[in-house]
């Protein structure tokens, strides 16, 4: 029970990672429907992007607390750059076909983009380090926090809550809740459909790019292969917390996070279980936890948010 704590934050910072990039699978799907599998490695572009800066940019011996602003830029415009040209070029010409050419394409894309970062970087055959700010660690009680962690709890709250504003208050928000309700309807009002998916697309791309940050600096290293499984534990954050609710998309990232971490922390002491408290379970309960929530309450935690357009 001392760990309790710990075990708790260690948690909630897993599940603000997971939460970051749920925000782009269910604001994509809220819009038009489509699983777009290749967002973990948006993710994992943007992290790549940040170390770019960092390595080839930036002077020797730069701060980190002069880099990692820059370093974020870098990242926000790889993911944007490439999310916005995925949906120009694979996407959008698909948009009324059958819902699995998307989906196969989303997972081609997916397999292009590992290896156009393997080609481009061929250091990343192996993992990559990832620059650390120096500091820490902190303790609080029985808490200790590094200064990734910091950045993490930081990071989160303040882009849910630029998103909650935009989405809300702006009139671009206000097209994207019309778009994801009826896209027909709403562009007959006027509005830019085809604008808004993009926005959509770059909006899911900068949270995903201050995740990739945000890991880097949790993990102290990178990967071309760093965004498959995390980007199917967003994707089941997202459905945990209600397909096409943003919302939920952070919450549904923290309860995984959350469960995830307590089960493989904890189970390990269970007489006769301890096999399955392992580090290599922990997918395993994760998606134990995702086909409970389908089981008894399939529309996820808050909700859906997405319109029966049938």
């Amino acid at each position: 029970m001392n760990e309790l704590p710990q075990q708790l934050v260690n948690g909630l910072l897993l599940g603000s990672m997971y939460g970051l990039v749920a925000i782009g699978y269910t604001m994509v799907y809220g819009i038009v429907q489509l699983i777009n599998f290749a967002h973990g490695e948006i993710f994992m572009t943007g992290a790549f992007g940040a170390l770019t800066v960092y390595v080839y940019i930036l002077p020797d011996g730069t701060s980190m607390l002069v880099a990692l602003p820059l370093m974020i830029v870098g990242a926000v415009i790889v993911s944007v750059t490439v999310a916005v040209g995925a949906e120009r070029f694979a996407y959008r010409p698909l948009r009324g076909a059958p819902r699995l050419a998307p989906l196969i394409t989303a997972i081609g894309l997916s397999l292009a983009l590992q290896q156009a970062i393997w080609a481009w970087y061929p250091e990343a055959k192996s993992a990559r380090t990832f620059p650390q700010i120096d500091g820490g660690p902190f303790h609080i009680g029985n808490v200790t926090l590094q200064t990734g962690d910091i950045f993490v709890f930081t990071a989160a709250p303040i882009s849910m809550g630029i998103l909650a504003y935009f989405v809300m208050k702006t009139r671009t928000g206000r097209g994207m809740q019309a778009t994801a309700q009826d896209p027909d309807t709403a562009k007959l009002m006027g509005v830019n459909t085809d604008r808004i998916i993009v926005i959509a697309f770059a909006l899911g791309a900068v949270f995903a790019a201050v995740g990739g940050v945000a890991y880097g600096l949790e993990y102290g290293q990178i990967d071309f292969k760093m965004g498959f499984i995390l980007g199917l534990k967003a994707f089941t954050a997202a459905v945990l917390g209600g397909i096409g609710n943003i919302y939920g998309a952070m919450i549904g990232g923290l309860v995984l996070g959350v469960a995830e971490t307590l089960a493989t922390a904890y189970i390990a002491d269970v007489p006769g279980l301890d096999q399955f408290g392992s580090q290599s379970w922990a997918d395993v309960w994760a998606f134990i936890l995702l086909i409970l929530v389908l089981l008894f309450r399939p529309q996820g935690l808050l909700g859906e948010r997405v319109a029966d357009r049938a």
